[in-house]
């Protein structure tokens, strides 16, 4: 095999995969968008989002900021060396890291330090299988965190909140999906896709699920029950009402893939893998024996361009109220869930590790007024030394729900951006302090990297560049208020008014 064209192939793969959304998950998007409301926040959001993957593929750069956990489906033939496009994938996934198309996101899980190439202990995922063709059939997901930690596996039978009891058969899997789309609200960027694993242990379960997005988003299950079960959920998932972002609308689900495996008597899983509407899937076919492309998959149909005014917001659109950091507390307390601000000035990046440095040092910035942004973006260095932003969307904010009011009280933060809001104790300290809660949207790396003008500086790299605080210059940064100080959130309203609409399907569906 010709080891430096293969190298070559995957590197092309991994680019295009993270750049580049495959044709059938733009037409999911596409049908989307022509569904949702104008003038709502949804629309807004589904404007922004196409908006996104069209600047994404123009300029060759990350769709989304956090590139995810690669894992590599490699089909090979009998007698192919697989160490060999191991060490050939991982040199690849060396070159598309350093070249800023892939995000560092290697992490010691013991010591927390990041290596800087995507390379460490499992990671890459590549996973193999032999079969009777001559060529190599290589398939790549990149699956984000905020999606990733919206997976969920049940175990038969089981009490869920607003449908009861589900059992061991086909309603209760039903019962199980449904509620695995109420629980994953706007925190894995909704609209989303779900695939689903029914039997197995709990690993085999979790792998069977993540294979289901290895599925064309068009294609038709050929098990009659598991067809009518996914057609059910696609026709009734969407009633529940937590739209894109999680800010209400039409969409909340893009598609749904159900596959089965035999289990043992005791056992009975519902495994749940969530993947975000960045659905960054793609695959190739390569010549054993050249190493080169053959085909690209999941590229059947014509490819959906979102231009400029497929892309705009529709006519009626949302007031806007413009802020500059340093922000007061009065401006702060003039503001109410539902109001769309865009941001000049600085903000500041925090993540998981800053979030917990702060709570137990000193800021290395005057953080009074300010706005912390939930980010990890990509980023790369010039010959000179000078920073730029490559990608630079929010991250799932709950994660920082046991530091953020307390760091917003000590440090005076008046706004933090992110995605999919948080939780009770961040209201109450939204409303003590006078603070607020701006949900952007998740996965617009490339949109929201349009409004950096300028990187002026970074503290705390010890963390890696995902977790550092980088001190971001911007102007006309668009966002939801979704967590205001009156005491008001989106995230809470939504999440009980789709409880409500989940206890609908409590009755039995499937015999």
């Amino acid at each position: 095999m010709n080891i430096e064209a293969l190298e070559n192939s995957l590197y092309e793969l991994i680019v295009e995969t993270s750049t580049n959304l495959p044709k059938d998950v733009r037409r999911a998007i596409r049908k989307a968008k022509a569904q949702e409301n104008a003038g709502t926040r949804a629309a807004m959001s589904l404007a922004t989002i196409t908006q996104n993957i069209q600047m994404a593929d123009e300029k060759v750069s990350p769709i989304c900021q956090d590139t995810g956990l690669p894992t590599f489906k490699i089909k090979t033939p009998v007698g192919v060396n697989q160490l060999e496009i191991s060490a050939a994938v991982k040199r690849a996934m060396v070159r598309a890291t350093k070249d800023g198309k892939m995000r560092p996101n290697s992490v010691d899980s013991i010591t927390g330090e990041n290596s800087g190439d995507n390379l460490g202990e499992g990671l890459p995922v590549i996973k193999y299988e032999q079969w009777e063709k001559d060529d190599i059939d290589i398939r790549l997901i990149l699956k984000g965190g905020g999606c990733e930690n919206k997976n969920i596996q049940y175990s038969l039978p089981c009490e869920l909140d607003g449908l009861g009891r589900a059992g061991r058969d086909l309603d209760g899997i039903r019962k199980c999906i449904m509620h695995s789309v109420y629980q994953a609200q706007g925190q894995g960027c909704s609209a989303g896709f779900i695939g689903v694993g029914i039997g197995g242990d709990r690993s085999s379960g979790y792998d069977l699920a993540k294979a289901q997005l290895f599925r064309s988003a068009d294609d038709v299950n050929p098990n009659e029950d598991l067809r009518k079960l996914e057609e059910y959920v696609m026709d009734h998932a969407n009633e529940l009402g937590i739209g894109t972002m999680g800010f209400g609308g039409e969409t909340t689900l893009l598609g749904c893939k159900v596959g089965v495996m035999h289990r043992i008597p005791a056992s009975f899983f519902v495994s749940v893998a969530y993947n975000c509407w960045a659905f960054r899937r793609l695959g190739i076919t390569v010549g054993a024996e050249s190493g080169e492309i053959q085909e690209w998959l999941y590229q059947e149909g014509e490819k959906i361009s979102f231009d400029e005014n497929q892309a705009e917001t529709p006519d009626e659109k949302p007031e806007v109220v413009r802020l500059t950091a340093p922000i007061s507390e009065e401006q702060i307390r003039s503001l109410k869930v539902g109001d769309v601000v865009q941001i000049d000035g600085m903000m500041y990046t925090g993540r998981d590790a800053i979030h917990k440095y702060l709570s137990d040092n000193d800021s290395p910035v005057d953080l009074n007024g300010q706005v912390i942004y939930h980010c990890g973006p990509v980023m790369l260095k010039d010959e000179e030394g000078n920073w730029h932003v490559k990608a630079a969307g929010p991250t799932t904010s709950i994660r920082e729900e046991p530091y953020q009011g307390d760091i917003m009280k000590r440090f005076g933060i008046r706004a933090v951006i992110g995605k999919g809001g948080m939780g009770p104790k961040t209201l109450k300290a939204l409303e003590e302090h006078g603070g607020v809660y701006l949900n952007a949207i998740g996965g617009a790396a490339q949109y929201y990297a349009d409004c950096i003008q300028g990187v002026e500086g970074v503290d705390l790299m010890q963390f890696g560049v995902p977790e550092a605080m980088w001190h971001l210059r911007v102007e006309g940064f668009t966002a939801v208020v979704t967590m205001d100080s009156h005491g008001n959130s989106l995230h809470k309203d939504v999440d009980q008014s789709s409880l409500e609409k989940l206890s609908r399907f409590k009755e039995k569906v499937f015999s």
